[in-house]
């Protein structure tokens, strides 16, 4: 039968476990499917894809609550204190939204001004009575107000919620410094790099890309560009050159890179769309190396049996970005055992009132003294950041080396 019989033992299921409550189950059902609403709503919200109806709601409640704490205990809630829901919700509101929650602010900062108006009126010393709305206090109100409409239609224009805008920004920077990592050598290859953007911002118009190509991923080729402009003015420029240069690598024989990164170049059409650059195609065999510059500074290598440094400097080639069908002509050369090949943008060289000759003298001299001393490769901070921090202290410039030495 299919119900049990008084006296009988409970049914079981296949696996000797008492059966759920259809009730409970139902429950946890409701209760699992809220929680997961719930999150994919807070996620969404985060990523800015979803509505803004629960943070407006919750910043549309808070008014009448100051506004009743102002009434209540005047000397701890100010009439300003509403300036906290209207920069909430300049942050998390969209500009619709936003307005609707300012109305609901001066008409609570109007009620605020009633109700002391007539507190005032009906005490025995109205001289006394302190509390109430001034014009400072209104007007402090209306400014931010005004100042977190223009940004929350700022935000609406550019189509990026600040919510997701940070996260972009921070992905951006981390996939920029792993781009710019030289990616691991074979044994007896080192490699040193540092990059300090003008300001101590996060993003730099210069810029490092590196990959191992060739058959069996034997040849290092790298490239060190240096886009027009400083810091973030260049910022945006490098972002977009960066990939595409990356894309480039080892997508073509390295005689065509600077010539296809010239093209692309021009045709994003920028004003100010032009980028010095230095390509190395490096054997990791043999050792040898070509280098190919783009209006940019030259190479230096020290060579460890001579003791001394020398500028490997190619037959210049123009600025990328000036004009079509530029020729780049390379110089080659060899590094050795011990011999050290370094490459910079001119923020490490350039100095007011000094010219490059100089500035890359006094480079090369302390690098030697790293070299000299057994630093390279020792140093805690990298002997490419301690060229950065003795040689170009000048923070106003974006700075960048690269240091590539063989065992």
């Amino acid at each position: 039968m299919a119900g049990s019989t008084p006296g009988s033992r409970p049914q079981t299921s296949a696996n000797g476990a008492a059966p759920a409550d259809p009730l409970t189950a139902r429950l946890r059902k409701r209760l699992y499917r809220a929680r997961r609403t719930m999150r994919r709503t807070g996620v969404d919200y985060f990523r800015g894809d979803g509505a803004d109806w629960l943070a407006f709601t919750v910043l549309l409640l808070l008014v009448p609550l100051l506004v009743t704490l102002n009434v209540w205990l005047p000397a701890w809630v100010p009439p300003t204190a509403l300036v906290l829901p209207i920069l909430a919700g300049a942050l998390l509101l969209r500009p619709v939204s936003l307005v609707l929650l300012y109305a609901t602010a001066a008409l609570g900062l109007s009620t605020e001004s009633v109700i002391h108006t007539g507190e005032r009126a009906a005490s025995d010393r109205p001289e006394a009575y302190v509390f109430g709305v001034t014009p400072g206090a209104a007007l402090v109100v209306g400014a931010v107000g005004v100042a977190g409409l223009l940004l929350a239609q700022f935000r609406s224009r550019v189509g990026v919620p600040w919510r997701s805008g940070g996260s972009m920004l921070f992905d951006l920077r981390e996939r920029l410094k792993v781009q710019s990592k030289v990616p691991d050598l074979p044994a007896g290859w080192h490699a040193d790099m540092s990059l300090r953007p003008a300001g101590g911002q996060s993003f730099s118009g210069d810029f490092v890309v590196a990959a191992r190509t060739g058959p069996g991923r034997r040849m290092l080729e790298v490239v060190l560009a240096d886009v027009s402009g400083k810091g973030m003015d260049a910022g945006s420029r490098a972002l977009l050159l960066s990939g595409a240069f990356g894309g480039l690598l080892g997508s073509l024989p390295p005689h065509d890179f600077l010539p296809a990164a010239n093209g692309y170049l021009l045709r994003q059409d920028w004003e100010e769309g032009f980028a010095s650059a230095v390509h190395l195609a490096l054997d990791l065999d043999s050792g040898e190396y070509e280098l190919l510059s783009a209006g940019h500074l030259p190479g230096m290598q020290r060579l460890a049996g001579a003791g001394r440094w020398e500028s490997k400097e190619a037959t210049e080639g123009p600025l990328l970005g000036l004009y079509d069908g530029a020729k780049f002509e390379g110089v080659r050369g060899r590094l050795g055992p011990g011999d050290v090949l370094m490459l910079c943008t001119d923020g490490m060289v350039e100095a007011p009132g000094r010219d490059l000759a100089e500035g890359m003298d006094r480079l090369m001299g302390e690098a030697d003294r790293l070299v000299a001393g057994g630093q390279l490769g020792q140093h805690s901070g990298g002997a490419a950041g301690r060229l950065i921090e003795t040689v170009a202290k000048d923070i106003n410039d974006d700075r960048a080396v690269l240091l590539l030495w063989r065992r």
